[in-house]
Formats: C-alpha cells, sequence, structure tokens
C-alpha cells in the first residue's frame, strides 16, 4: 500500500517537470543540466577558490537581474564600416562576436541568454564609421550594465591584425535601443 502512493508522487512530480519544461519550452536535458550546475555551485567553497586562475570571479551581469522582469532581449552586432569588410569577412566576424558574447554570459548572465533565447534569438546588425566610435558605444553598454563583446581579428586575410571588427551587445529591447538607436542597418 504505501509503495502505491510513493509511486503516484514520483509519477506526479516527474510529470509536473516535464509539464514545466513543455511550457517554457525548455529542453527537459537543459533542465537536468541546469539543475546539476546550480547544486554543484552551492555546494563549493568560494574562499578555496583564491589563486585559481580557471574560476570565473567576475560578477555577474545586471542584465541577468533584468530577465526575471522584462520579456524581449536582443542582441545588436555593431560592424566597423570603415574596414570595408567583404560580405563574406562580415559574416565570419559578426559570427565570432555572438560567439564570445554567448560564451561570456553562459557563466556570467545565464538567465539573460535564456530569455534571449526564448524571444527566438533575435540579432540586429549596424553600422559604425569608426574604431573610437565602438569604443565610446562600448562604454556607453557598460554604463548601463549591458554585456559586450568585441570580435579582433587575426589579420589573416583581407585586415590589418589586432583589428576591432565587431562588437556584440545583448540585454533587454529598450536598453539596447538607447545605446544603438541612432546607427544605421548594415
Amino acid at each position: 500500500m504505501d509503495l502505491s502512493w510513493l509511486s503516484a508522487i514520483l509519477v506526479g512530480a516527474g510529470c509536473l517537470a516535464l509539464g514545466y519544461c513543455i511550457g517554457t519550452r525548455r529542453p527537459f536535458c537543459f533542465f537536468l543540466r541546469l539543475t546539476r550546475k546550480v547544486v554543484r555551485d552551492t555546494n563549493t567553497n568560494p574562499s578555496s577558490h583564491h589563486g585559481n586562475k580557471n574560476n570565473n570571479s567576475k560578477e555577474p551581469f545586471e542584465t541577468d537581474k533584468l530577465a526575471d522582469i522584462l520579456d524581449d532581449f536582443k542582441m545588436v552586432l555593431v560592424v566597423r564600416n570603415d574596414l570595408k569588410m567583404g560580405k563574406g569577412k562580415i559574416a565570419a566576424q559578426c559570427s565570432h562576436a555572438t560567439l564570445g558574447l554567448y560564451k561570456k554570459l553562459l557563466h556570467r548572465a545565464p538567465k539573460a541568454l535564456n530569455r534571449w533565447e526564448m524571444c527566438a534569438q533575435p540579432k540586429v546588425v549596424v553600422k559604425i564609421e569608426s574604431e573610437e566610435g565602438m569604443l565610446i558605444l562600448q562604454d556607453r553598454a557598460n554604463s548601463l550594465n549591458l554585456p559586450t563583446h568585441i570580435t579582433i581579428d587575426a589579420g589573416r586575410t583581407q585586415i590589418a591584425p589586432n583589428s576591432r571588427t565587431v562588437m556584440a551587445i545583448l540585454g533587454p529591447v529598450g536598453v539596447v535601443d538607447d545605446v544603438t538607436g541612432g546607427l544605421k542597418l548594415l
């Protein structure tokens, strides 16, 4: 008799978890992976990580907190127009910027990253005319606590080594638009 109640509770809990995953459109395996990471992170002693170079001790982005209250997130890719990159080069550099920001957010702002994924991962590509303009834009984004990533080219093909080519910014639509709204589409 006791075993049937236990099995009913276990089946009910499984259905509840599956319903949650389906309702949030989150893959079940992602839910399990996230849960294990959270449990592992809460069981570690933060004081034991001093001096470990592999530990990412940077603070989470404020954007992660906004993911709890705002629905629409987007990524804007700011391409330097003065470099006169070809279409393929621009596509490659935008891919590098997207992946670079994604990797940064994976650990420092997972809620924001998840919110962006739930919004169908919108990306907008705009152009800027100089490296100085891009750096000013990055400072503005940083002042609003928006995460950014600038791709620096190796210089093997079209442009000089160590050229800053594309900057990726992710955050709530309204806040990102405050930073990049004056730029024209590429």
